[in-house]
Order: C-alpha cells, then sequence, then structure tokens
C-alpha cells in the first residue's frame, strides 16, 4: 500500500534506544543514528523516524505530532491520553523481566504498607501514576516530583519513593526495601487514532507490529535440522518438542528421512545427546529472526 507521505514514527530515547533498535534489526529493519541524534533513518520509505523521551511520546502521539510509535505502558497511563494501543512488546531495557514501578523505602522504614504512608511524602517521576495508587487506597499523602536519583533522597528528603526497576539491584545496593508494587509495565506499540482508523495507515502499521512480534517470538528459540533413520523415527518425535508437528521429509536414501523444527533454545542441550543416540545425523542447529505464528 503506498502512503500520501511517510509515517512519523517515535523512538523512545534513553534506556529502551538500544534494545529497540536491536529489536528492529531483527524484524528486518536497519536503524541508522544521524550526526544530529534526535533524527535517526529507517531503511524503510513509510517511516519518517524521530528521538523523543518516552515520558513524552504518548502525548506528541495523542496531539497528532507523532503518527504512531514505542513507549512504555507506565507513560500511558502517566499522561493518560487517548491513543489506540497496538500491542505489547515484552522487551525491556536489561532482562525480559517488565519493569516494575515499586513504593521503597529505607530498610529500617516503620512503612509496612501503603496505609503507612498516610501524611508522608513521596518522590517520583511518575506523579499521576502515584496520585492514582493513593486515591485506590484513600490514603493521603505528599507527593512530589523527582528530577532523578530518586532513591537517594530517603531518608533525609522523603519518607518513601516510587521508582522504576527491573531488577531490584540499585534499590538493594542503596538499602531500600520494597513495600509494594504499583504496576509492571513492558513497551507497546500505539498509534494516533485517527491515523488507526485509516486503512492504508493502519496496514501499514499492522504489518509493522507483525514483523516486532516475530522477532520477539524467536527470542531463545532456534531451529534444529537432522537426519534419521525411518526405524528410529517414532521414538525420537516423541522425544522432540515442537511449536507444531516437526517437518519430516524423504531422503534419496530411502530408509532415512529429514526432520526439521523448531525449539527452546535451552532444550537443545538436553535433548541433542537423546538425538544422538536415536541414530540422528547432521545435525544442525541455526539462529532465528522471526517466528511468526
Amino acid at each position: 500500500m503506498k502512503l500520501k507521505k511517510p509515517l512519523r514514527f517515535g523512538l523512545p530515547k534513553g534506556s529502551l534506544e538500544k534494545p529497540t533498535i536491536e529489536l528492529m534489526g531483527k524484524a528486518g529493519f536497519s536503524v541508522t543514528m544521524s550526526s544530529r541524534g534526535y533524527k535517526p533513518f529507517i531503511d524503510d520509505p513509510s517511516f519518517d523516524p524521530r528521538l523523543v523521551r518516552p515520558q513524552e511520546l504518548s502525548r506528541y502521539v495523542a496531539q497528532g505530532f507523532l503518527d504512531f510509535g514505542i513507549t512504555g505502558k507506565d507513560w500511558i497511563a502517566e499522561n493518560g491520553v487517548p491513543v489506540h494501543v497496538i500491542c505489547d512488546l515484552p522487551y525491556s531495557r536489561a532482562t525480559s523481566l517488565p519493569a516494575r514501578w515499586v513504593l521503597a523505602v529505607p530498610e529500617d522504614s516503620k512503612i509496612r504498607s501503603v496505609k503507612d504512608l498516610k501524611g508522608k511524602r513521596i518522590a517520583t517521576e511518575a506523579v499521576n501514576l502515584v496520585k492514582t495508587y493513593l486515591r485506590k487506597h484513600k490514603v493521603k499523602a505528599e507527593v512530589e516530583f523527582s528530577w532523578g536519583a530518586t532513591e537517594v533522597k530517603v531518608p533525609e528528603l522523603v519518607d518513601a519513593i516510587v521508582d522504576l526497576t527491573e531488577t531490584g539491584s540499585s534499590l538493594r545496593a542503596n538499602n531500600l526495601r520494597i513495600v509494594d508494587t504499583l504496576m509492571e509495565s513492558y513497551p507497546q506499540l500505539i498509534a494516533n487514532k485517527a491515523v488507526w482508523a485509516d486503512p492504508t495507515q493502519r496496514k501499514v502499521i499492522s504489518n509493522f507490529a507483525l514483523l516486532l512480534q516475530g522477532a520477539l517470538n524467536a527470542r531463545r528459540k532456534v531451529g534444529l535440522k537432522m537426519n534419521v533413520p525411518k526405524s528410529n523415527l517414532n521414538r525420537l518425535l516423541k522425544c522432540l518438542p515442537a511449536l507444531r508437528n516437526p517437518t519430516v521429509a524423504p531422503l534419496s536414501q530411502l530408509d532415512w528421512v529429514a526432520i526439521e523444527t523448531i525449539l527452546d533454545e535451552k532444550v537443545v542441550r538436553e535433548i541433542i545427546p537423546q538425538l544422538k543416540e536415536l541414530g540422528a545425523e547432521g545435525i544442525i542447529e541455526y539462529p532465528l529472526n522471526k517466528v511468526v505464528y
């Protein structure tokens, strides 16, 4: 489908920047950073990309300055703006775990639950998220915006913080204890509602989403090929996990067949010795870029 003009695409700047560019590479899109830094190049004329802080990206999409983009579920909730969420993209900056907004206090703090926050001061970058959390629990407390390094503000400046973490290691290093989790967040692909309502633009963005999801599906999966005697085929298939039944094809040597399948990478080291014992030969393991279900 031919677009009248390229779609303005918001890439998250900061900690998600590198993993997002790597994911797009797996999906088949080469992203090159320009010397100006905020306007990268994508080898697809359908897209006109911009690097935008994820905290602001959903607002720009809602207002129409961007047509679509990738930002965290948390910042969409924080901004409270109307956008169309196309899909979750479960990847993060350091691990495969979701990022978490957590309520944390010093190890020796008497705060044990949200109810203990009554009349206390809380520092966070996600002010609206925290205020919504407090209203839900009917707790009145003072919430102040933090420009960063939030974990160093307790206990001298504030009583508690709400901060973003994946592993909790930074909080532990600062002698902080997690009291509660307010939200888990993965990146999401979002679009301006008017853009999404246009069939041509929606198709282009939907195809892009399909490829990103295919790249995510391929993580930690590999392809496996091998040749096996027909006499051992049934026994071998019983020990071979697969997305569906594996592909079995005849070979020129009539009493042998070729097998090809996809499986979790961590399983390979366990089953290759079993496959070898069942007579499999020419076993080849290969990486995958995309798996589209």
